[in-house]
C-alpha cells in the first residue's frame, strides 16, 4: 500500500485527506513512478470545490493533480521509459500521490530541479497551446492578462523569445518580476484600459486572458475582434464571443520537450513558490486560494 491524497465530496482544502491506496498498475504505453515532485494547479481547486461539478463530475474518491516528475519503477507494454529514467509528464488518476501513471513520459534533464520539472507541465503545455491557437506572430503586441501568474509568466517569456512585443497586467509587487522577462508591465484594476493604450500607441493585436478577472468586453474592445482574444480563466468567455481554452494535449506532443529543453537551457523560468509535504496538501490549496503565491507551488512526497 502506498498514501495518496483524495477527496470523496467537494469542498473546502479540508475535504482532502491522506488516504491508503494501492499503487496503480501500469497500462499499455503507460509508465508508473515514483513521485518526486506533484505541481498544484488552480484547476485542481476548481475540481476540488466542484467548480467544474456541471462540466466533469467527479467519481469519488477523486486523487487531485495533473503533472508530476519521478523515477520509473513499472514500465507498461509500448511505453517509452525504462525502469530508473527520471521523468516528467501528464498524470494518469492524479499525482498528489506516492505514487502515479504518466503517459508520454519525458526525460527529465539533470539540469532540471524535481521541483521545477513538476511545474512546467501543466502551464507550460497551455501557455504554448494558447499562443499557438492565437497565431501572434513575431511584431505584432500581445497583451497578457495576469502576467505574474504561473501561466502568465511562461506564454510572457515564449512570447518575448519570439519577437512578440508583450504587456502584461501584473499587481505592484509583480512589476519587476515581469518587466526583467523583457515585457511592459501595467497594474491592472481600475484604469487598466488607459495605461495598456498609454504602453501600445499602436494597439493590441491578440489578449491572452490568464487572469479571469472580468476583463474580456474590454479586451475585445481593444483588438476589435473576439477572435483575437483567447481565456483560460473566465467562464463568460461565451458571453464574449471569446475563445475558451482547454486542455493540456498538444500537437505532436511536440511542446512539452521543447519546454523542457528550453528550461534546462535557462531560456525559461519557472518561478517555484513554495514546497510543501505529501500530508500538507490542504495547506496548499489554502495558500493558493488565498493568493499568497508568488510562483507555484509543489508537494514533494
Amino acid at each position: 500500500m502506498s498514501t495518496a491524497i483524495t477527496f470523496s465530496e467537494y469542498g473546502t482544502p479540508e475535504v482532502l485527506r491522506p488516504t491508503e491506496v494501492a499503487p496503480p498498475e501500469a497500462g499499455p504505453g503507460q509508465v508508473r513512478i515514483k513521485v518526486k515532485a506533484a505541481s498544484v494547479n488552480p484547476l485542481d481547486m476548481k475540481i476540488r470545490s466542484g467548480l467544474m461539478a456541471k462540466v466533469a463530475p467527479a467519481r469519488f474518491p477523486v486523487t487531485p493533480g495533473l503533472d508530476a516528475a519521478g523515477v520509473v519503477e513499472a514500465v507498461g507494454e509500448g511505453a517509452d521509459a525504462a525502469v530508473g529514467d527520471e521523468v516528467l509528464g501528464a498524470t494518469v488518476g492524479g499525482s498528489y500521490s506516492e505514487y502515479a501513471l504518466l503517459e508520454r513520459p519525458v526525460a527529465k534533464p539533470a539540469a532540471l530541479s524535481w521541483e521545477v520539472a513538476a511545474s512546467l507541465v501543466t502551464v507550460g503545455q497551455t501557455a504554448h497551446r494558447v499562443l499557438g491557437q492565437l497565431g501572434v506572430e513575431a511584431g505584432q503586441t500581445l497583451l497578457v492578462h495576469g502576467a505574474a501568474g504561473s501561466v502568465g509568466f511562461i506564454a510572457v517569456q515564449l512570447a518575448v523569445a519570439r519577437g512578440i512585443t508583450v504587456i502584461g497586467t501584473v499587481g505592484e509587487k509583480d512589476v519587476e518580476r515581469v518587466t526583467a522577462l523583457g515585457a511592459t508591465a501595467v497594474h491592472y484594476g481600475d484604469g487598466w484600459v488607459e495605461r495598456v493604450k498609454a504602453a501600445a500607441p499602436g494597439g493590441v493585436d491578440f489578449v491572452f486572458d490568464a487572469s479571469g478577472a472580468g476583463v474580456l468586453a474590454d479586451s475585445v474592445a481593444l483588438t476589435g475582434d473576439a477572435a483575437k482574444v483567447i481565456t483560460i480563466a473566465d467562464m463568460s468567455a461565451q458571453q464574449h464571443g471569446v475563445r475558451f481554452s482547454a486542455g493540456t494535449a498538444d500537437q505532436g506532443g511536440q511542446a512539452l520537450p521543447e519546454l523542457v529543453q528550453l528550461a534546462a537551457d535557462g531560456l525559461l523560468t519557472v518561478p517555484v513558490w513554495r514546497t510543501y509535504s505529501l500530508a500538507e496538501a490542504a495547506l496548499a490549496h489554502a495558500d493558493l486560494e488565498a493568493h499568497r503565491n508568488q510562483g507555484k507551488a509543489v508537494l514533494l512526497p
